[in-house]
């Protein structure tokens, strides 16, 4: 039996668009109007393109369904109309981008007071991105001529979808001139300035967190380009303009304000890690990649941001002995009063940032401070916090590989042939090092002989054991941590001697021997 297809039906949407009384609801209603649409189907978009059809779909995208309409079904409109505006029809696109009282409608969704719509926002969001992609002459002209477009934007800057609008228009653009323009427009318009102001203790979490989200992206996006238009005659104004030691200060000066936040504080250093990126690391923790100090990084940390900073170490010292007030934690293995928290990983992270950038000015402050001794102590304190012990490592490691420190002007500072890394002495001496690693290593060793549970951090341990040992047979500093182990107490001395060739040896074979069986 042979069964007859018919490969060139047409589709149903034909056959209603052949009635006069047909109307929008009705093609929205098929399940194929998004394939058809999209497939330049010739009757679909000429009736799409009739004035009172594309004032409708953009009225379902701004504004809210009825109350009454049941859940699963109210966004149902706004959702198609938005994928029909964004299918990327250039007659569609034309329309809407050339049109001044369609994109005057679709623009009033920005005049609603907030918080906005979040769904709605997304569907705003999608279709003036499209346009702006597509039609960037028209759309940046039309949104310069409103004056209220960056305040509106920095009002609504809490919905997730305007914050990803203003990134899109540092994306979507890709001509360098026009592009710089925008840049140029922005920045007149004080953005970088106005979404520090949001960095501040009295907003709210979305705001907080969305603006500084923004600023991070901002300065990703501005050096992403740098390297892809390297011979670009113009630097960045927005990247600029946060780098300012006075920006800077603005940011530091409201987070450090009477109240003590969290949001605020982890926002802020969020900015500040970005700053300190001098290249997109694989994977934290993988510090070989960029040795601190080198002068192979993909970007050079500013100046003004290594001094502002600088400045006001010791406050953020001060988070570490005294973070913001957070409830006593019951865990299975005990009580943490107060637990670690977010803003003291958080600055830790920030001190291993400035530990890669091994500048003299920022490493002395570091030792008056003694924030090395204080991270340390935490390490041992907070025995199953891995997110805490990574970190430490990570300080650790690097002022281990740590070469010549930089000095503010990028010189290298004199050393002789031990070498005058105060920082590594300091971590020896003042911090004691090597004599801490074993005592928590016999403490852990004395709680397993009496039958009780591992100490978490000792993975942890056992590498920073290790890169002590590399960094005396061959690190940068060799000579000096040799010299440091030599000047030990000769009790401490032998004992590092023996734990290295018994349980830290035994140890590494037991690690190699787990790794090739599993």
């Amino acid at each position: 039996m042979f069964w007859k297809f018919d490969l060139h039906s047409s589709s149903h949407i034909d056959t209603l668009l052949e009635r006069e009384d047909v109307t929008l609801k009705e093609l929205m209603d098929e399940e194929d109007v998004l394939q058809e649409c999209k497939a330049q189907n010739r009757k679909l978009i000429e009736f799409l393109l009739k004035s009172e059809c594309l004032e409708d779909l953009v009225s379902f995208i701004i504004e809210e369904p009825p109350q009454d309409v049941d859940e699963k079904i109210r966004y149902k409109y706004p959702n198609i109309s938005c994928e029909l505006l964004t299918s990327d029809v250039s007659q569609i696109n034309d329309r809407l981008g050339e049109e001044e009282s369609l994109l005057m409608k679709l623009y009033s969704f920005l005049l609603n007071e907030s918080p906005l719509n979040p769904l709605l926002a997304s569907f705003f969001s999608k279709v003036l991105s499209i346009l702006i992609s597509r039609k960037p002459e028209q759309i940046v002209g039309f949104l310069k001529r409103k004056h209220d477009f960056v305040d509106l934007i920095i009002k609504h800057i809490g919905t997730s979808a305007i914050m990803d609008l203003l990134l899109r228009l540092l994306t979507c653009i890709e001509p360098p001139q026009p592009r710089q323009e925008v840049l140029n427009w922005l920045n007149e318009e004080r953005i970088i300035q106005r979404l520090v102001e949001i960095v501040h203790p009295s907003q709210d979490e979305d705001r907080l967190s969305n603006a500084s989200q923004s600023l991070c992206e901002i300065i990703r996006l501005s050096r992403d380009q740098m390297l892809q238009v390297q011979n670009s005659s113009e630097p960045d104004p927005l990247l600029a303009s946060l780098e300012k030691r006075e920006i800077i200060e603005q940011l530091l000066s409201n987070i450090f304000h009477k109240e003590k936040n969290e949001s605020a504080i982890v926002s802020a250093i969020q900015i500040l890690l970005t700053l300190l990126e001098t290249r997109r690391q694989t994977f934290e923790g993988h510090i070989e990649i960029c040795p601190p100090g080198v002068s192979n990084s993909t970007y050079s940390v500013n100046k003004s941001v290594l001094e502002a900073i600088k400045a006001r170490l010791s406050s953020f010292h001060e988070l570490l002995l005294e973070p913001p007030k957070k409830s006593v934690m019951k865990t299975t293995w005990g009580v943490l009063d107060p637990p670690v928290g977010n803003t003291r990983l958080n600055v830790i992270r920030l001190i291993s940032s400035l530990l890669q950038t091994n500048t003299s000015s920022v490493n002395q402050e570091l030792i008056e401070l003694n924030s090395i001794g204080v991270i340390l102590d935490m390490f041992f304190k907070y025995t199953w916090n891995n997110f805490l012990h990574t970190q430490v490592e990570i300080c650790i490691a690097l002022i281990l590989a740590s070469p010549l420190e930089s000095t503010e002007n990028g010189t290298i500072t004199d050393q002789d042939s031990t070498g005058d890394n105060l920082l590594l002495k300091h971590l020896f001496l003042k911090c004691q090092l090597i004599e801490r690693i074993l005592e928590a290593w016999e403490m852990n060793e004395k709680k397993q002989a009496e039958g009780g549970r591992r100490h978490g951090y000792m993975g942890h341990l056992t590498r920073i054991a290790n890169c002590i040992v590399h960094s005396t047979d061959k690190g940068p500093n060799s000579t000096l941590v040799q010299q440091l182990i030599k000047e030990l107490p000769e009790e401490v001395r032998e004992r590092w001697e023996t734990f290295c060739t018994s349980s830290l040896g035994e140890t590494n074979k037991r690690n190699t021997v787990d790794l090739v069986s599993s």
